[in-house]
């Protein structure tokens, strides 16, 4: 018979009969990151929490561009795209390539190319 999740737990604490899980929570407490490592992270998670910013790593995902190639593809103004690049180029998100006088973006290494495609995996998987 499976009890209802409600019947026990409350607001997100056990029950008083709960005795916990087999899991060596000393283990699993000495492996935990870092509080730096924790705020890194949700940065890295806040800047891709952003449309244009993911419609950008998305863009560049498939070809190295120049701001003007983002702003035709984004429908954008070339201060709103530079404005989004910077943030994401703070966060090592992308990186830039000058060759004369123009800039040329893309990706910054292959985890961001795999965060980011993990994660349009995962998306399109939960939505099947």
């Amino acid at each position: 018979m499976v009890i209802p999740m409600a019947e026990w737990m409350q607001d997100g604490v056990c029950d008083s009969s709960c005795v916990g899980t087999d899991a060596d929570v000393e283990d699993v407490k000495s492996r935990l990151v870092d509080d730096g490592t924790a705020s890194d992270l949700a940065d890295l998670f806040k800047a891709l929490g952003d449309p244009t910013r993911v419609r950008i790593i998305h863009a560049l995902l498939q070809s190295e561009l120049c701001v003007h190639d983002l702003t035709v593809v984004l429908g954008m103004g070339q201060s709103a795209v530079s404005h989004q690049l910077r943030i994401l180029r703070n966060m090592r998100i992308v990186k830039r390539r000058k060759e004369g006088k123009t800039v040329y973006y893309s990706l910054d290494d292959e985890h961001v190319t795999q965060i980011f495609r993990l994660t349009l995996d995962h998306l399109r998987h939960s939505k099947v």
